[in-house]
């Protein structure tokens, strides 16, 4: 049985609906599981289970049964503290794999706080004994909907002078997700996930031009007044802000250059970013 702790997020979703086509077995776990089951729709043939990360009790109840687990919770102050949790529970459940979603530059002394904290849950997760698989994927791309109402206003703004920023699809991660899951050899490794191109802000700027028909120009800001607009303008907690500043500082510091390991593992090239905003285009076009 595999099992995903995430299963309302982006990846965990892309993943859930990646094991139902394939008649896979699998299981969801939700604070809110009657919300996700209508979600799901009638008929679908998920094991929806409720259970909080922040009772361990709950959560080894919830994983009883499971083979493999799929970990990937949302970014939060008390994000460390839950995922522990979760790989204690499936290491008491008897859970043989986990594959957990990390981020770029998880290390110790990693400058985002975020990747430090996924470093001290891949350590965890070393420790248990259990096999585990970690996924450090690059930017999403389903993040730039989320920029839509002021690309509709004529305008990209980030804080990432011009240099180069990889963004992947969440369903590139969850296919390599789904690999390592059914494939044994690719388990107990890391994998660095990135899109097949690497994208400078005016560039990306200018596809949003070419896509809408309507002029978008990018406005690079300060770390600390980009900081201020999203706390101001995006209405985000300031530790989130700090996040998405950090995560667009580290690319400064660490230029991000495109990687094969999507196409290695799939067998197929990663989805493109132009091919991904096509897809989009009546959100982009339409934003109010």
């Amino acid at each position: 049985m595999i099992t995903i702790l995430g299963a309302t997020g982006a990846t965990g979703g892309a993943l859930l609906r990646r094991l139902v086509d394939i008649d896979v077995p699998c299981r969801a776990i939700s604070r809110h599981p009657d919300t996700l089951r209508a979600t799901l729709g009638a008929g679908t043939p998920v094991e929806v289970v409720g259970a909080d990360a922040v009772d361990p009790r709950a959560l080894r109840t919830a994983f009883a049964g499971s083979t493999q687990l799929f970990l990937a919770m949302a970014n939060s102050p008390r994000q460390v503290e839950l995922e522990i949790n979760a790989v204690d529970a499936a290491a008491a459940c008897g859970v043989r794999h986990v594959v957990k979603l990390s981020a770029p530059a998880a290390e110790p002394n990693s400058p985002v706080a975020v990747s430090r904290g996924h470093w001290r849950v891949e350590s965890h997760l070393r420790r248990t004994g259990v096999v585990g698989t970690v996924l450090r994927p690059y930017a999403f791309m389903q993040k730039l909907l989320l920029n839509a109402p002021a690309i509709a206003e004529g305008v990209l703004i980030g804080a990432l002078r011009d240099v180069p920023c990889n963004y992947i699809d969440v369903r590139d991660i969850a296919d390599v997700a789904l690999e390592t899951l059914l494939r044994p050899d690719l388990a107990g490794s890391t994998y660095a996930l990135t899109g097949p191109q690497a994208f400078r802000q005016p560039e990306l700027a200018h596809r949003f031009t070419q896509l809408t028909g309507r002029p978008v120009r990018y406005i690079d800001l300060s770390p600390e007044e980009f900081h201020a607009h999203l706390v101001r303008t995006a209405h985000m907690p300031d530790w989130l802000a700090s996040h998405v500043v950090e995560i667009q500082q580290l690319a400064i510091a660490r230029p991000e250059a495109p990687n094969g390991t999507v196409e290695a593992v799939l067998g197929r090239p990663a989805r493109t970013l132009d091919a991904f905003l096509r897809e989009h285009l009546d959100v982009f076009a339409t934003a109010p």
